[in-house]
């Protein structure tokens, strides 16, 4: 007798639909940080719940630690799209949008659907993760005081340049950690020095990959490796009028997209397999910006296959 449970995820508190077997809801908010899961877990022991497949929306990354705490306790874990939740509730003609009736959507889509587990990463992925994060929430803060530093009034320099000496700090700590968890973890080490035969992939890129697709293959193929950081194509056509444009789905991990922008424009321009890619693109009368999403997608497609293979980077396989 298999119960569900819908959570409807937010920054500061999850809203809890238990759905028991024979239809029946039990409802719970509990907060979005650790004593919460543990409550959590303890009202759900209180209901004799043993078997049970929870369900939610990736929203932003504050699904991530719920997700791995019930994950850890040997509990099925599945992380919905949120346009699926979306239309499953446009379908079932729900008018009333409230936190505790989406919980109890995402259990009822839950129960018809019966979406594919979701597979936690490693404590090493989470551990890196978490590294790679707080690298990029570094940059972004030295970027952004970097661009006050250039209309700052004399009052305040001296502040600014103070925090910027310390965010550079910092960042050279941070590269440091990130560094040592990879050498200390003998599978990532060897994923790094395979990712590393790619040309265009640098030392920055290479641990986002990592902190993402690294470890344990979590996906089947190369599609649904790139429909994860959103870089899958979108189409947008209706009956013989309406052809519009194909786009990046961009419903996936901004960072991993972020952290791929860059590497693909070394890739079309400095190394001889990106040049052949984007030549042929081009010569299909391919948009610049559409070759560079077509890059990142095809770095997110090659890395994938170098994971799964075990083997380095051949040149002779992508036209050079």
């Amino acid at each position: 007798m298999r119960h569900t449970l819908g959570i409807d995820v937010a920054k500061a508190k999850l809203d809890c639909a238990l759905r028991l077997p024979e239809g029946k809801f039990r409802s719970r908010i509990v907060d979005n940080t650790v004593q919460g899961f543990e409550a959590l877990t303890a009202w759900l022991t209180k209901h004799d719940v043993s078997d049970l497949h929870v369900c939610m929306e990736a929203t932003g990354t504050y699904w991530e630690a719920v997700a791995e705490h019930l994950s850890d306790t040997d509990f099925t874990v599945s992380v919905v799209n949120p346009a699926r939740i979306k239309a499953f509730g446009a379908a079932s003609g729900v008018r009333t949008k409230t936190d505790r009736v989406d919980a109890r959507l995402i259990a009822e889509y839950c129960v018809t659907h019966h979406p594919e587990p979701w597979q936690a990463p490693s404590a090493a992925i989470r551990e890196l993760r978490a590294l790679v994060a707080r690298r990029q929430a570094l940059d972004a803060m030295c970027t952004q005081e970097k661009n006050r530093l250039l209309v700052a009034r004399e009052a305040v320099r001296k502040d600014i340049e103070g925090h910027l000496e310390y965010l550079n700090k910092a960042i050279i700590e941070i590269e440091d950690s990130i560094r040592k968890k990879i050498d200390n973890d003998p599978d990532l080490k060897e994923q790094r020095e395979i990712l590393d035969s790619i040309p265009g992939l640098g030392e920055k890129t290479i641990p986002v990959l990592l902190s993402y697709y690294g470890g344990p293959p979590r996906f089947e193929n190369a599609r649904q490796a790139a429909a994860f950081a959103g870089l899958d194509p979108r189409q947008h056509e209706s009956g013989s009028s309406v052809r519009g444009k194909p786009r990046l789905s961009k419903m996936g991990h901004t960072l991993l997209r972020k952290a791929l922008y860059m590497p693909a424009m070394v890739a079309i321009t400095k190394t001889a397999w990106g040049r052949a890619f984007r030549d042929r693109l081009a010569s299909a009368g391919k948009t610049p910006m559409v070759i560079i999403g077509a890059m990142m997608r095809k770095l997110i497609h090659v890395a994938f296959g170098i994971l799964k293979s075990g083997k380095p980077f051949d040149p002779a396989l992508h036209g050079v």
